[in-house]
């Protein structure tokens, strides 16, 4: 039976306590004191009888300092034995705890799967059965702070090791008493982080294609998706070609594996190299002991996302052409040869063409990976769904801020589609964010955009010289209302500002769809 006393916290009640079991001839077999200020005590006594608890309590209670006496079912470290067993239990990889000789203390069911034994057979069993040439409890005094990702082979399977010292008093090696080991294995990585993140990832749905251009787009990328050839998108900063790229991969038979992304631009050769293809142990001087996995190892069986791979350096030009042509590659430092499956997607906003034709991009390369290949068009050349576009996103904007939905006036409409949009969607995105965070109304002005002046179009840029002269002057006449309509907003005013007549202004307006 066990007991909960309700009791003062003062020197010698535990004696008091305890001695009426004595005078009964009954053993305590075990004792532990806890409440939040010391003021319980738990008494476990085996051979205990309701009868007897019932002849026993009147005195208990009536000791100094003892408030009340009731059963209860676990002891706190019964209770917290099981609630970490429980929890313990639940978890998908190997957690052990081990002592300073390397031995293991407690473990999950997964530990005891791995290494082939029930759970309760595993306390006492020697790491040194199972992990070769490693000193577990010597690189733990060596350290003494955690250690993540330590990469270890296993029963031929190779793991990720998080260890975490255990001390019992303060954090200095004489008090160490053990570690916990979590196992991670390592081809699951890529997979659990892509898990994480997956909740970020969206596919060919979260695309608005309200202008045509987009659409078709959007229909070319959905048929290459389930296709299992390298793709090569192409587009200006801003466009979206990440977010095509995630949208082709969640369509594709590799949907559920993982999507990694690098960014090849504005990363030093070294530091690109070890993030694509990772490094061996003591690779270089100041290099993780354990090595490092790539983001290609972490995403075996899924997809790779290199972008603005027209920035990538030579040398790495040549181990991703290998990578391409065999599906092998060697990590910074190591002579062994890996081999995955992985399907390589590249963007860029530069014309590699162009750039092989230098000298600065291998043409052999160029070929291996524009196998697919989608363009993306910039926002000005898509401003026939910029209405609809920018609804979408302030709407996004009000749920963001928390504020009621604005909605968008004319003349500010007219503003965002005579703008050049250098920054093209994302630019577009930004600005009606920060546009909805100025409104304090109910509906957004030309004054609430923020357009910067930069990057202006020049010349014929920007202007479809497809057909008559006639229709290409009237694509100019639309932009030119277009843009002045956004300062005039209104016919009589436009027209005084252009010197014509009011009727002249108001046909054209209606001829091309302005102000309407």
């Amino acid at each position: 039976m066990r007991l909960k006393f309700h009791c003062q916290n003062r020197i010698g009640i535990l004696r008091d306590v305890v001695s009426p079991f004595a005078d009964y001839g009954l053993n305590v077999a075990r004792g532990e004191v806890g409440g939040d200020q010391g003021n319980a005590i738990y008494l476990f006594v085996p051979h205990l009888l309701n009868a007897q608890l019932a002849t026993l309590k009147p005195t208990l209670e009536a000791l100094p300092g003892v408030f009340s006496v009731r059963r209860v079912s676990l002891m706190p470290s019964e209770r917290r034995h099981l609630e970490l067993d429980a929890l313990l239990s639940s978890l998908s990889d190997p957690v052990m705890s081990i002592d300073m000789d390397g031995r293991v203390v407690a473990a999950n069911r997964a530990a005891g799967q791995m290494l082939g034994v029930r759970v309760d057979e595993v306390p006492g069993l020697s790491l040194d059965r199972y992990i070769q040439d490693l000193d577990l409890p010597g690189l733990v005094r060596r350290n003494n702070a955690r250690i993540n990702g330590l990469r270890l082979k296993l029963k031929d399977e190779t793991y990720l090791a998080d260890i975490a010292p255990l001390h019992t008093e303060n954090d200095d090696v004489a008090s160490l008493a053990g570690a916990v080991v979590t196992l991670h294995r390592a081809d699951r990585v890529g997979e659990r982080i892509y898990h994480v993140q997956r909740q970020e990832l969206r596919g060919f749905e979260a695309i608005f294609q309200a202008s045509p251009r987009l659409a078709a787009v959007v229909r070319e990328a959905r048929r290459m998706a389930p296709l299992d050839a390298p793709l090569l998108i192409e587009g200006e900063t801003g466009t979206g070609k990440e977010l095509l790229a995630r949208a082709c991969h969640l369509a594709s038979p590799r949907g559920q594996a993982p999507f990694m992304a690098l960014n090849c631009a504005g990363l030093p050769e070294s530091m690109a190299e070890t993030e694509l293809f990772g490094y061996a142990p003591g690779a270089f001087e100041g290099a993780r002991p354990e090595g490092k996995l790539g983001l290609l190892e972490l995403t075996a069986g899924g997809t790779i996302f290199l972008d603005e791979v027209g920035e990538m350096s030579p040398r790495l030009q040549v181990k991703l052409l290998r990578f391409l042509q065999d599906g092998g590659f060697r990590r910074v430092g190591s002579d062994e040869e890996t081999y995955l499956d992985v399907r390589v997607i590249c963007a860029t906003q530069q014309e590699l063409p162009r750039l092989c034709a230098a000298g600065q991009f291998r043409q052999d390369l160029y070929h291996r990976l524009n196998v697919l290949s989608v363009h993306i068009p910039p926002l000005r050349e898509c401003l026939d769904g910029i209405a609809e576009l920018a609804t979408h996103f302030i709407d996004r904007a009000a749920r963001q801020i928390g504020c009621p939905m604005p909605t968008l006036s004319d003349a500010a409409r007219a503003r965002l589609s005579a703008y050049h949009w250098p920054g093209n969607v994302r630019q577009l995105e930004n600005v009606l964010f920060q546009a909805v965070s100025l409104c304090e109304g109910h509906e957004l002005l030309p004054s609430h955009l923020r357009l910067p002046d930069v990057g202006e179009n020049s010349g014929l840029a920007g202007i479809d010289l497809e057909g008559s002269l006639g229709e290409i002057l009237g694509e100019v006449e639309k932009r030119v209302l277009t843009t002045l309509y956004a300062e005039h907003p209104s016919s009589r005013l436009l027209a005084r500002r252009l010197g014509v007549s009011h009727t002249t202004i108001a046909n054209k307006l209606k001829r091309h769809g302005i102000g309407g």
